[in-house]
Formats: structure tokens, C-alpha cells, sequence
């Protein structure tokens, strides 16, 4: 028999994920208004994609606490201004916040695995989509031709 779900600690983690996701719109942003140079177009608009993705993220993490019966966070999670604005600058911040939001995930799943499909099948979803986007973030960092995987540390 599988243990019961420990509520209070999914919906602390859910509030956590919701408070780390409104921390990537604003960064995000923050990153969108700070690109300069000829590739600004095309680069704006990825940033200000992300951002509506993590405010999407974030509007579904507080619609679980809801769901759970509980009060969704009104903190956001921890914001860094490190003034470094180069693509690659910008890019490896991605990286490390996109990392922290997976391991998130993962916690959460690992919490809910067997004890709520309805967590356990968000969670998985949301480390795909995280996963995802570590990689596509890692190619940009690499050099156009290059094949092999950034290093990051990670």
C-alpha cells in the first residue's frame, strides 16, 4: 500500500515553484529590455516568450494550491541583477535558474510519485518541459557547427 500524500509539503513545494516562476517573468523580462545589437529582434522576442512561459507555469502551479484546497504565495522567488547583459551572460543565468525550477520538479515528483496522479503527471510534464529547455538553452550557448554539448557544470 502506498503512503498517503503529505499535503503540506506539495503545497509548500507548489507555492515555492509558483513563487520561482514569477521570479523568470521578471527576469526574463529584465533580460528582454536589456538587448542590445543586431540580433535584438529575434532575441526579444525568445526572451519575452520565456517570460509568458513561466508566468503560464506559475498560474499553473497556484491553480494545484487551489486545487489542494490551500492559499497560493504572494512572494516571488529570489531575483539576482548581476549587470551582466551579454547574450552569453544572459544565457548561463538561464541555464542556472532553469536548473534550480527542475530540481523543483523533481522533488515534486518524487513526493507525489504514487500517491496522486494528478501531481505526478504535472510534475513529470513539467520536468519534460524543463529538460527541453536546458537543452535548447545549452545549443544556443554553443558555437554555430558545434555538435557537443556546452559545459556547464550541470
Amino acid at each position: 500500500m502506498t503512503d498517503a500524500l503529505d499535503k503540506a509539503t506539495a503545497v509548500a513545494l507548489l507555492n515555492e515553484i509558483l513563487e520561482t516562476e514569477l521570479a523568470g517573468v521578471v527576469r526574463y523580462t529584465h533580460y528582454a529590455l536589456m538587448v542590445f545589437g543586431y540580433s535584438r529582434i529575434p532575441i526579444v522576442s525568445w526572451l519575452r516568450g520565456e517570460a509568458t512561459t513561466c508566468l503560464m507555469h506559475a498560474n499553473e502551479a497556484g491553480e494545484l494550491v487551489t486545487h489542494l484546497g490551500e492559499h497560493p504565495s504572494l512572494k516571488i522567488g529570489a531575483l539576482l541583477e548581476t549587470h551582466k547583459h551579454g547574450m552569453n551572460d544572459i544565457l548561463l543565468e538561464s541555464l542556472e535558474a532553469e536548473r534550480t525550477g527542475l530540481e523543483l520538479y523533481k522533488r515534486l515528483y518524487e513526493l507525489v510519485k504514487d500517491r496522486s496522479v494528478l501531481l505526478e503527471d504535472y510534475a513529470r510534464k513539467m520536468i519534460a518541459e524543463e529538460e527541453t529547455h536546458l537543452g535548447e538553452v545549452n545549443k544556443m550557448l554553443r558555437k554555430p557547427g558545434e555538435i557537443t554539448q556546452f559545459p556547464t557544470g550541470g
